[in-house]
């Protein structure tokens, strides 16, 4: 299939006139090939019109008609076959079976929303009926349906080029509840985007939508971004990112005419709380599930487990021991792209020469388009006082936080901020204590789990990807999940309309 560079703009394709650039190699830094233009304030103007009009018809498609729309995405994401993986592999440096199961989760979490959107649940009908009879004053007859909130722009994400970007759970979602989008693709994956925007064209058109069902936009810099969250045909944003960009757009669509919801995951460090005796009697499958966990990906997910918690004792000597054994051993691995290597660099260039942090250990180091997986520590009370080692440093970079007593670690969970994911280690003779902690973590996080680390996220109707800002603007959403699709959707009720009038689903 054929990556020229093209705008995807309403089922047709243009060569974007704001400036060029071009999808970098992220081993190495080098331009790859084909150049791509930049979307003019035109183009934006001409994505988010089609948008608007698309959506009167997309909103009323039938409910088997929506479901296989979202499985010929799918298809048609499978048919461009290893292209699409090979691609990606230069844009991000991320490995073939890492982008092959990131395909696999792509597609089937569009499946999933199919069947959610078959089942119907999501439309929420209730049936309230009349009575004339009432006294002292008639009750009325009530109907209700949630109904499409209208166009939804998605910020595409740099460190999941597929699940999160493109056709990831922001549009899948979207479609699910009946929202044309327009995507602005990430530029660390403009290659990568391109082929799966036309896989989505390809699936608006065979199964004859309007073409404004679905625009694809590249940017040169923030203009685009800013202008499809400004316009007012847009009624939602999808973006995964970093808490200033996410900030940025939320200041932006709190100042529109018609303020507008901004769903931005943006900032975690994910707690662990390592409960005494659990680490006392496993302390060696917990530090080596921990390096595993702290690397993968180079530790570019969300859910990274940045921040450790544990009660001082020989037990957390031991498992800082065990962690400073194993990770020398760690091979530097390729960054998404150049700036996310410095960026990296530099955040555990701050960490180790903060004052009220002691290096513990690193990998093996690499070039400087690779990071190299380092651990530091630091005291219960130095992190209360220095809120900056609470700030995230995106990459395999872990801080471990040594408390006096399980006091004075509830008073660091106190001061954290929102977080994606908590997770405890304890065994039966910690479970006292972590239940009481629970409540507290219920506040803290979208997802506890117990005796394992979050950084795999299941597709999952119970599944929760979201948490208290500044893990996401709204903690009340998920981004991951079928619970994603009520993030574009509104309630309406329909009171005393006849049969005629009434929308189908509610006769």
């Amino acid at each position: 299939m054929t990556i020229n560079g093209s705008l995807l703009v309403a089922g047709t394709e243009k060569r974007g006139s704001n400036g060029d650039f071009y999808g970098i190699e992220a081993a190495t830094g080098r331009s790859l090939l084909v150049s791509f233009g930049g979307a003019s304030p035109d183009d934006v103007e001409a994505a988010t019109a089609q948008a608007w009009e698309a959506f009167a018809s997309y909103r009323e498609t039938n409910l088997e008609s929506r479901a296989a729309f979202l499985e010929k995405i799918a298809t048609e994401i499978e048919a461009i076959g290893d292209e699409l993986i090979v691609r990606a592999m230069s844009e991000t440096g991320l490995p073939r079976g890492r982008l092959e199961g990131e395909r696999n989760r792509t597609t089937g979490q569009l499946r999933l929303f199919a069947k959610e959107v078959r089942a119907g649940r999501f439309q929420e009908l209730r049936f309230d009926e009349g009575d004339p009879s009432r006294k002292p004053v008639p009750k009325p007859d009530l109907r209700l349906r949630n109904v499409p909130i209208g166009p939804v722009a998605v910020f595409g994400a740099s460190n999941f080029p597929l699940a999160f970007s493109v056709a990831g759970g922001d549009t899948a979602s979207a479609f699910a509840a009946g929202c044309p989008v327009v995507v602005k693709a990430h530029s660390a994956h403009p290659g990568t985007s391109e082929l799966v925007g036309r896989a989505v064209q390809r699936a608006v058109a065979a199964c004859r939508l309007h073409p404004g069902t679905f625009s694809l936009l590249f940017d040169t810099g923030f203009e685009v971004g800013q202008k499809l969250v400004a316009d007012h045909r847009i009624r939602a944003v999808g973006f995964t990112g970093s808490r200033r960009g996410g900030t940025a757009l939320m200041d932006i669509a709190s100042k529109r005419r018609q303020p507008i919801p901004v769903y931005a995951e943006m900032s975690s460090i994910n707690p662990v709380i390592l409960f005494p005796n659990a680490l006392e009697r496993d302390v060696e499958s917990i530090a080596s599930a921990f390096v595993s966990s702290l690397i993968l990906g180079a530790g570019q997910f969300c859910t990274n487990p940045g921040l450790l918690l544990a009660v001082d004792g020989e037990a957390l000597d031991a498992f800082v021991a065990r962690t400073a054994e194993l990770l020398p051993e760690v091979a530097p691995q390729a960054m998404l792209t150049p700036s996310i290597a410095r960026a990296f660099c530099e955040g555990v260039e701050r960490l180790r020469v903060h004052p009220e942090v002691r290096a513990i250990a690193s990998g093996k180091p690499g070039s400087e388009f690779e990071g190299t997986a380092a651990l530091f520590e630091t005291t219960a009370s130095a992190l209360l006082e220095h809120h900056e080692l609470q700030d995230e440093v995106f990459g395999a970079a872990g801080l471990v936080v040594r408390c006096r007593d399980l006091a004075e670690l509830e008073a660091v969970i106190d001061a954290l901020e929102g977080q994606l994911t908590v997770a405890l280690f304890v065994s039966d003779d910690d479970e006292a204590d972590a239940r009481r902690l629970v409540p507290k973590l219920e506040m803290l996080a979208g997802r506890l789990l117990v005796n394992g680390f979050g950084t795999g996220v299941e597709v999952s109707p119970a599944m929760v990807h979201g948490g208290p800002y500044p893990a996401t603007a709204d903690g009340r959403s998920t981004s991951v999940g079928t619970l994603a699709i009520y993030r574009f959707l509104r309630p309406v009720s329909y009171q005393d309309f006849s049969s005629t009038l009434l929308p189908e689903v509610l006769r």
